[in-house]
């Protein structure tokens, strides 16, 4: 049988229930958690999953080595590895180094919703400053150099209640909005510091392009509809991106492959044109420069975020 068929059928992550939070998995009880739960577990665990869940969440790895899947995202873990998640985005860590006992503790996790904090800014101005790490947080982001300040705070937290815990967590998320040293993990991240009237530009842009990759869409067409000239859409453009229009266009249309590689068993050179390649050289060496790897090794290497390989 070949790997193509041999992948699992049901490739989309689980959604994580609240009422599913049981503290014999190492959840806090229901009714000491407020706003902000803590969270720790060993490994293996039916928590290791491929999952998400309503809530952001800020992951520690205390122990082991392995495979991270974030979104898109394939990438190795190890002890200090500290991610935090947007609501929504799929997330698993699987460890590939388990001794026969077991690691009795691996992850140290906080979990918190998005809604409260925006409401809370509204009327505390200095909330405000941990905004743009909550929108970065949609594709992940994984912290550098953190895990000695991240373990502390973890145990701040976890030790505190009310108001106490609050302060201790908005200590460790001002930290967070002021590091300097992370990478974005799944997709592209808007990065303009234009107007608004810009940014709703730039936003309308990267909309069509998500919402119709398979169409031709050149940046000259789109200068021409912005009353722009090529060379200042160009300039407009990769300032708000980071990218040219090109790579821009290549990356989402990679990513959106990576999403179909990893949760349907469509055939790849199906998925190429899908997502609006026209030959397969060019799709092949495309993933290869943005992704480090084939579409196929892709593809088997994402069945291990099930934790079976």
């Amino acid at each position: 049988m070949s790997s193509l068929h041999a992948l699992p059928r049901q490739t989309k992550p689980e959604l994580e229930h609240a009422y599913s939070r049981s503290p014999e998995l190492g959840y806090e009880p229901p009714e000491t958690a407020g706003f902000i739960r803590c969270l720790s577990h060993g490994f293996p665990t039916p928590l290791a999953r491929w999952h998400y869940h309503d809530e952001y969440e800020l992951h520690l790895i205390t122990a082991s080595s392995g495979k991270l899947f974030v979104g898109d995202w394939i990438g190795q873990f190890a002890p200090g590895q500290l991610v935090l998640t947007g609501p929504r985005l799929p997330h698993n860590w699987i460890s590939m180094d388990v001794p026969e006992a077991g690691y009795p503790e691996r992850d140290l996790v906080v979990q918190f919703p998005h809604q409260p904090l925006v409401d809370a800014s509204e009327g505390i101005p200095e909330l405000r400053e941990v905004l743009p790490l909550l929108e970065r947080a949609r594709h992940g982001i994984e912290f550098f150099g953190q895990q000695a300040q991240a373990t502390e705070h973890w145990r701040r937290i976890k030790s505190t209640q009310g108001l106490a815990r609050f302060a201790a967590f908005c200590e460790w998320m001002g930290e967070l909005a002021r590091c300097t040293d992370y990478r974005l993990l799944s997709s592209a991240q808007l990065q303009s510091e234009d107007s608004d009237t810009q940014l709703a530009q730039i936003n309308a842009i990267v909309s069509r392009i998500t919402d119709h990759l398979a169409d031709p869409l050149s940046a000259a067409d789109l200068a021409q509809e912005l009353d722009m000239t090529e060379s200042r859409f160009s300039r407009f453009f990769r300032r708000a991106t980071g990218n040219t229009f090109t790579d821009f266009v290549n990356l989402v249309r990679v990513n959106r492959a990576c999403q179909l590689l990893m949760e349907t068993d469509r055939y790849i050179t199906h998925i190429a044109y899908d997502v609006g390649f026209n030959n397969m050289a060019n799709f092949n060496r495309r993933f290869l420069d943005i992704k480090g790897m084939t579409p196929s090794e892709y593809r088997k290497q994402g069945v291990g975020r099930f934790g079976k390989g």
